[in-house]
């Protein structure tokens, strides 16, 4: 039987990249539900082999202005409890990092750009292994807390909680594993007024994507990869 993945999409652009392309060649069938125009349910997020929670450019405590998050909030929750395999990238991540309890809070500064992750003891024993000082994409301005019970495995100059696991079925990362450095300019176009508004020059980014891309893309197929392979079914 195909197995089917969902992600949560909060901007058009923002889509599972690496990771996708590693589920259909397994033979996977990937859906997109988009949050704020699609009903998103408990129910919804319990059927799924997979769900992937992607990133965007708004916050967990962001409920009063897009009440969606609610309900998202509460069927990430529901996925959490069932123990079914699950993946939250940035704000993904950072709703995960809530649902179980732990912080999410502004960082001083942005983290925008192409920088280098380096991963803890756990994280060396851990799917991440191929990213270790390899740069990846950042691109946030809140960081979560590590939950209790759950293991911590990167950081960055940044960032001092970059990644976390709980058991074999959720991985949250703050950085995104799953963009495409080849697409980079969606990127650039679609958040150009934080980008200036931040002071970050798009040039330099476009460049490092150049540079960084072939390795990086090579190095998040083999974590995804190993992570579908130990996770739970």
């Amino acid at each position: 039987m195909m197995r089917r993945a969902v992600a949560i999409r909060h901007v058009a652009f923002e889509n599972l990249g690496v990771i996708e392309l590693v589920l259909r060649g397994r033979g996977w069938n990937v859906e997109y539900v988009d949050a704020g125009i699609d009903e998103i349910t408990s129910h919804d997020l319990l059927a799924p082999d997979l769900v992937v929670v992607l990133g965007g450019p708004i916050g967990v405590a962001d409920t009063d202005v897009y009440p969606f998050l609610g309900d998202e909030q509460a069927a990430i929750s529901a996925r959490l409890r069932a123990g079914k395999p699950l993946i939250g990238i940035c704000l993904g991540a950072q709703l995960i990092a809530h649902a179980l309890g732990a912080s999410v809070t502004p960082m001083p500064h942005k983290e925008i750009g192409y920088a280098p992750i380096e991963l803890t003891a756990l994280g060396r024993d851990s799917a991440l292994r191929p990213l270790d000082g390899i740069p990846v994409l950042h691109w946030h301005g809140d960081e979560f807390a590590i939950p209790a019970g759950a293991e911590h495995l990167a950081v960055s100059h940044a960032c001092s909680n970059q990644a976390f696991s709980v058991g074999r079925n959720v991985l949250a990362l703050q950085f995104h594993l799953e963009a495409d450095a080849a697409q980079i300019e969606r990127w650039l176009i679609g958040h150009a007024h934080e980008l200036a508004a931040e002071g970050f020059d798009p040039r330099s980014i476009r460049a490092d994507a150049v540079a960084v891309g072939p390795a990086l893309a090579a190095a998040a197929r083999a974590v995804v990869e190993t992570w579908l392979d130990g996770a739970a079914r």
